[in-house]
């Protein structure tokens, strides 16, 4: 007797078609990487956000050495840069010879609160004073671009998980209770929906954005952009989720649900709702860049996180000038971050769509 096949569930099946995708599951993994350094960015980063040495600014990055001058492999270690104007009145940066600063893993170094409250000096990787390690060189001010990246990271990444969790919290509730009721409420909420969609959303963003006081702190500026960012997107969802709402109203288990005697919002939670998670988790890893570049244009526009906290779209707005970028290319790495996450974010979301077609059809294996 043939030993019986188990049936496997759709998220099983999901996650078989996923991993048949290479490109995608390497986003994947870029993805953990880059919000694992934002979760553990104090941690990871030699420096604080706000540690500066005006006498590197604009240092290239740090050249690591990783043989002595008889050519043995010793440990890693950098030289401080000194500096000299040229004709032109250009720093030229050259390595000083005269000490080695070598590189120490769990290197204590400037205070900081690990996870936001445990309080820790120790940093995955140093020099010790006056040395200066820069990976991915310095900005205007001399301070380090690797740092400041990973804990401009914890903005413009929880920007975007933040702000589409709210606005996919209303457009799934918008929608369904639109989708479920329909008459005089559905023909409300979706003329509500279009009065949204009809504005250009980065227009409607630096509507929004002005009437935020000028006042606010940095933490205030930071909620406020996650509700200006939340309130452009739902209108779209809470459209589609409406459609899909008007056929999973007439299923057997709704009016099954209906007898037994179940509120509206609780049929419209329990059993309508859920239905179109499918849909949802794709929506949802779509629109995540969008908030990120939001964020990112806020913040090089000047109107979204301000100096010295860092977000990615701060640091860009360095790289506005051209001579910048030609002379000090490394101020373009929070730009090549926005790219590979919006990048990640895209190829996920369509590859999770193709897994999760057939599901959608009905298709089983």
């Amino acid at each position: 007797m043939s030993k019986q096949r188990k049936s496997k569930t759709q998220f099983q099946l999901a996650l078989e078609n996923y991993k048949k995708n290479g490109f995608a599951v390497l986003c994947l993994v870029i993805l953990i990487v880059l919000y694992g350094g934002a979760i553990f960015a104090d941690f990871f980063a030699p420096y604080t956000y706000l540690s500066e040495s005006r006498d590197n600014s604009y240092a290239p990055p740090s050249k690591v050495h990783f043989f002595d001058e008889d050519g043995l492999i010793t440990r890693p270690y950098v030289y401080n840069r000194v500096f000299h104007f040229d004709e032109y009145k250009r720093r030229i940066y050259e390595e000083d010879l005269s000490r080695a600063y070598p590189i120490r893993l769990f290197h204590k170094g400037e205070e900081y609160k690990f996870l936001g409250f445990i309080p820790m000096d120790t940093h995955l990787f140093g020099v010790e004073e006056p040395g200066m390690l820069y990976l991915f060189g310095a900005d205007s001010r001399g301070r380090d671009v690797f740092s400041r990246l990973l804990y401009g990271a914890r903005i413009s990444l929880s920007i975007g998980l933040i702000g589409v969790s709210i606005s996919f919290s209303i457009g799934l509730l918008v929608g369904g209770i639109a989708g479920y009721y329909g008459g005089k409420i559905d023909n409300v909420l979706m003329r509500l929906c279009e009065m949204f969609m009809m504005v250009p959303g980065f227009y409607l963003m630096l509507a929004l954005r002005a009437a935020v006081p000028d006042d606010f702190n940095s933490f205030q500026v930071y909620l406020a952009i996650v509700v200006i960012l939340s309130f452009i997107g739902w209108a779209s969802l809470a459209r589609i989720i409406r459609g899909m709402s008007i056929s999973l109203r007439e299923r057997e288990y709704v009016l099954a649900a209906k007898a037994m005697g179940m509120t509206d919002i609780q049929i419209i939670i329990k059993h309508i709702l859920p239905h179109t998670v499918s849909y949802s988790i794709v929506a949802v890893m779509l629109s995540i860049p969008g908030y990120i570049l939001g964020e990112a244009a806020l913040s090089l526009l000047g109107l979204g996180i301000q100096d010295p906290l860092a977000s990615w779209g701060n640091m860009l707005s360095e790289a506005m000038a051209i001579a910048h970028i030609r002379l000090h290319p490394w101020i373009l790495m929070p730009g090549v971050l926005i790219f590979l996450t919006v990048m990640s974010f895209n190829v996920i979301g369509d590859n999770l769509r193709d897994c999760l077609d057939p599901l959608l059809k009905g298709e089983k294996k």
